[in-house]
């Protein structure tokens, strides 16, 4: 990690710094990520939901998987249904194969992302390449579900197969961090991904010492994911090492800092930037299924035992096996 990077980020399109007016967000709290086994027993650090944070709307799940795995050890999620938001998967090593009901799916590794609407309904599986069962080897990765909005939870399921190539590279406005746009706009720029839900999703892997102040959303909501390394978030330098998470108050900007001392495998601190429009809608959810009423969730739980979304091919429509 990270996969996908430049030799030389100096030539890359900076951010522009925020407006020297711009209120800076101060850190509400900082949470701590609880570990838990997910799919058929891969081990993931999540820092939402969880009993101390529950609520990150828009968003509803974060999970970082992470593991070194011995041969015949790594394990996917097997097939299972998804209805009422989407599944973002971001691999920076490791490789994972994805199938849906609805004829998407590839493999993704080293920087890739697969972005999944389950909209009104799917079924699907993300599993670990032949390759890595066989011989093992480290996994780094992380989900986010993002929640729709009422008016699109029975949108038509899509699949985006988003390469780490076709990701939009960026500098910080003084060079001192490289920063990987998914989807969203930083400051005049854009990330290939497509969403229903407006939000902004970026890796930034910040030099030791550096500092990252960016423009954001003033309507977003604002988080930083602390993936490896240690440093401080906001202005008042708050602590934040590896698998905490800092929830950023109200502003114009966010600023995170690297310590000056690195000790993971990247020697940067590599961190996921995230937010997005608040929905302020009733959540109902029930395992796979995130709807707005009860009514609606027994709806789904009769509607994918009944198969009404979709069957599990014999074949994969995408060709990959």
């Amino acid at each position: 990690m990270p996969a996908v990077t430049t030799p030389d980020i100096l030539v890359l399109p900076r951010i522009a710094p925020p407006a020297a007016d711009a209120p800076d967000r101060k850190i509400d709290r900082v949470v701590a990520s609880m570990r838990t086994l997910e799919g058929a027993g891969f081990p993931v650090r999540r820092p939402f939901p969880t009993a101390a944070f529950s609520q990150a709307d828009p968003f509803l799940l974060l999970d970082h998987m992470l593991a070194v795995y011995e041969p015949q050890e790594a394990k996917g999620a097997p097939w299972h249904p998804h209805r009422g938001f989407e599944t973002v998967t971001y691999l920076m090593d490791g490789t994972f194969v994805h199938h849906d009901s609805n004829g998407g799916g590839g493999v993704i590794s080293d920087g890739d992302t697969q972005w999944m609407t389950a909209g009104s309904g799917i079924l699907h599986d993300e599993l670990p390449s032949e390759e890595l069962v066989m011989k093992g080897g480290y996994f780094n990765g992380v989900q986010l579900w993002v929640n729709l909005p009422k008016s699109a939870k029975w949108a038509k399921p899509r699949y985006q197969d988003i390469k780490g190539g076709n990701l939009t590279l960026l500098s910080s406005s003084d060079g001192g961090a490289l920063v990987r746009l998914i989807a969203g706009n930083l400051g005049e720029h854009s990330g290939p991904g497509m969403t229903y839900t407006p939000i902004t999703l970026a890796h930034a892997s910040i030099s030791p010492g550096a500092r990252l102040t960016i423009p954001w959303s003033p309507d977003f909501s604002a988080m930083a994911f602390v993936f490896e390394g240690d440093g401080d978030a906001g202005t008042e330098r708050r602590p934040l090492k590896e698998g905490e998470l800092a929830l950023y108050g109200p502003g114009q900007s966010i600023t995170i800092t690297a310590a000056t001392e690195q000790r993971g495998r990247t020697g940067n601190f590599e961190v996921l930037l995230l937010g997005g429009l608040p929905l302020h809608e009733p959540v109902a959810r029930y395992g796979p299924f995130v709807m707005n009423t009860k009514a609606e969730i027994l709806q789904a739980v009769e509607d994918f035992q009944a198969g009404r979304m979709g069957t599990i091919p014999a074949v994969h429509l995408g060709g990959d096996e």
